[in-house]
């Protein structure tokens, strides 16, 4: 019998204490944006009960590598999932699809299915919202520490050339996120324009 509570407390008691406190962006607060904007796009996209169930632990699950490590956290991720879940009464497909759903939010992003679309969109919809501001500055003070990111100008051409090879995957976002994600690029290019 699968215990999603049990696996929410479990994971989110864990990434409360063990996600380092300089992941401005990758903190915990992130995943549960994006186990917001999931459950959200996934009501749009009728999904499942049971889909929905594998789609929020995947979420839960999606950024716990950064416990261990920054680059190709996705695969640690993954290894947790497989290793943990069965406790929790998930069986070995249902981990496989979860794990797909984890690498699916993996940049480059390349979802094979409807749940990994949405999960995909999900980690990255904030580009199409109000908030691309307000939550790109997080990720910016995040990759100065981890990536070595130095300028303010070198930040808005990675974002310009991030957001023109960004594509959204469930009708939903297209719908609802892109306009406001195009607004956003010709913002960034008008910025970078001027440099």
């Amino acid at each position: 019998m699968k215990n999603y509570s049990a696996v929410e407390k479990f994971v989110t008691e864990r990434l409360q204490r063990e996600l380092p406190k300089d992941l401005y962006y990758h903190g915990f607060h992130h995943t549960m944006d994006v186990l917001r904007s999931a459950i959200m796009i996934a009501t749009e996209e009728k999904i499942t009960e049971e889909e929905m169930t594998l789609l929020k632990v995947a979420v839960l699950y999606h950024d716990i590598g950064f416990t261990k490590v920054y680059k190709n956290h996705e695969e640690i991720g993954c290894n947790l999932a497989r290793a943990e879940l069965p406790g929790f009464g998930f069986n070995a497909q249902e981990i496989e699809s979860i794990c797909g759903m984890i690498l699916a939010t993996k940049i480059p992003q390349q979802p094979q299915n409807k749940l990994e679309y949405i999960i995909a969109d999900a980690d990255l919809e904030y580009l199409g919202t109000e908030r691309f501001q307000e939550i790109g500055r997080t990720l910016f003070e995040e990759i100065r520490i981890y990536l070595l990111v130095e300028s303010e100008r070198q930040w808005n051409i990675i974002q310009m050339n991030f957001l023109k090879n960004h594509r959204y995957f469930t009708d939903f976002c297209k719908e609802n996120r892109e306009p406001q994600k195009q607004k956003q690029l010709k913002e960034i290019e008008k910025i970078v324009a001027s440099y």
